[in-house]
């Protein structure tokens, strides 16, 4: 008997190291080669292999020190972070399952049995009366799933693609958080500087109206001069309030990007900035390594694949051993004797047949969805060479930018000049007089704003590179 079962054990043995060999039909995941083009980037500069401006930590780049406590804050307290790391706390927890996929399960159990049968039955005529059994046991089972194709495995790894991509959101968070804060904070200091501006120009306005109003008494102006000096004071005025507004707002997004109530944010200056930035692209394929979004999708796409895998295997069949044993006995007395022992194995190949084509069907559906991730990380890649593409053009063309406003500015700031002197002449009109300081505002509102246009470029094209979240 004992040689039967020895036979039998090895039988079966034998029969999972052949079916495990057959684990090398699963496919192993190989990144596409076509993912990303070459001329992934629309400029002329070559891409270079150093140290990609990605890498180097946000403290690098952002030198205020002033905004360097904001960030730091920021990912501390900020609400999305803290979701974030939930969300990887989730997804180790599935992955902790899925390794322990490969484990058998146990479980004891112990009951106890009382019953009766009928007198009125086929046995109880035989017995002649009413039999009372009642019954004692414990019971310990263990069950076990061999990885025959390559199931369990694959579905491992399935799962562990799911928690690299929480981990992928995660820093992806965090650099969207950082540049927001920048941002942000850059937006505020060109707000104060417009703020200084308008101010500055509230006051001038102000003395030109009460010359206007001189003018007026004396004869040389009229009335509609002095409405329409009056007119330019109340527009800066309302400007002015636009602008608080504006800056009041801003600064509770900063707090409620740092997890804190709404309150005034302390800052530096405008010209105080300065972007430690080197526009250094190097090679498109380093967006996968950098760019937190590309390696979630990438992620994706690893988990789609090993669940076609686990789709696939579930065509064939599942072998399955179940064992077990302890203890029964009519009364408690004897209940741990040798004689109460029992024990029971199990072995058995599972092959479905047909089960209303759920199988099929859940194929298909993976291989769709391994398609759909495929596309979804083409889509990403292309989007990451867009973004670097749109900061890239606007960071380096902004110097330029920012030199024809400062031209336009010293024009607009001789015409008011020479318009004034011609009007004492009476050789030109109030008229001149008010268009020229109109573009003469407008062009100092424009120089503060290309300023903070040239740091929102940088702050986004570092963050386009796939900077901010180391």
């Amino acid at each position: 008997m004992k040689k039967t079962h020895i036979k039998l054990f090895l039988g079966y043995a034998i029969l999972v190291f052949f079916l495990s060999s057959c684990m090398i039909m699963q496919q192993k995941y190989e990144r596409p080669k076509d993912l990303i083009p070459e001329r992934l980037y629309r400029t002329d500069m070559l891409p270079k292999d150093s140290v990609s401006t990605a890498s180097v930590s946000w403290k690098e780049i952002f030198t205020d020190p002033v905004l360097q406590g904001y960030i730091s804050k920021a990912l501390e307290n900020n609400l999305d972070i803290r979701m974030a790391v939930q969300n990887i706390a989730v997804a180790e927890a599935y992955l902790k399952q899925a390794k322990a996929a490969y484990l058998p399960t146990m479980m004891v159990s112990s009951g106890y049995t009382f019953s009766t049968s009928s007198v009125n039955t086929q046995m109880g005529q035989i017995f002649g009366e009413r039999r009372f059994i009642n019954q004692l046991d414990i019971t310990a089972s263990v069950g076990w799933e061999a990885d025959i194709w390559g199931k369990i495995t694959a579905q491992k790894k399935a799962q562990y693609a799911s928690y690299l991509g929480t981990v992928a959101a995660h820093q992806a968070v965090k650099s969207t958080l950082v540049t927001s804060i920048a941002t942000a904070y850059y937006q505020l200091l060109a707000f104060d500087e417009q703020k200084k501006i308008i101010e500055e120009t509230i006051v001038i306005r102000q003395k030109n109206l009460e010359t206007t109003k001189a003018l007026k008494d004396a004869g040389t102006l009229t009335e509609v001069a002095v409405q329409q000096s009056q007119a330019l004071v109340y527009n800066a005025q309302a400007l002015l309030i636009n602008l608080d507004i504006q800056m009041t707002q801003l600064e509770n997004f900063i707090t409620l990007l740092m997890g804190e109530p709404s309150h005034k944010i302390e800052r530096s200056t405008l010209a105080q900035q300065q972007l430690n930035l080197n526009p250094d692209l190097g090679y498109p394929v380093s967006l996968l390594d950098n760019r937190p979004d590309v390696k979630q999708a990438e992620y994706a796409l690893m988990n789609a694949f090993e669940l076609s895998n686990v789709a696939k295997a579930d065509f064939y069949p599942s072998l399955r051993l179940t064992d077990s044993g302890g203890l029964q006995s009519v009364d408690i007395d004897h209940l741990f004797s040798v004689k109460s022992l029992f024990a029971n194995v199990v072995a058995g190949l599972a092959q479905p047949i047909l089960n209303k084509r759920q199988m099929r069907t859940n194929y298909e559906i993976s291989l769709a969805n391994k398609e759909k991730a495929y596309l979804q990380f083409r889509k990403t890649v292309l989007t990451a060479g867009k973004e670097v593409s749109d900061a890239l053009k606007s960071y380096t063309e902004q110097d330029q930018f920012i030199h024809y406003k400062e031209q336009e500015l010293e024009a607009y700031a001789k015409a008011a000049e020479y318009s004034k002197e011609l009007m004492t002449y009476g050789m030109a009109n109030y008229l001149d007089v008010l268009n020229a300081d109109v573009s003469s505002l407008n062009a100092k509102m424009n120089i503060a704003n290309a300023q903070y246009n040239k740091l929102e470029a940088g702050v986004q094209l570092y963050k386009a590179l796939g900077g901010g979240w180391r």
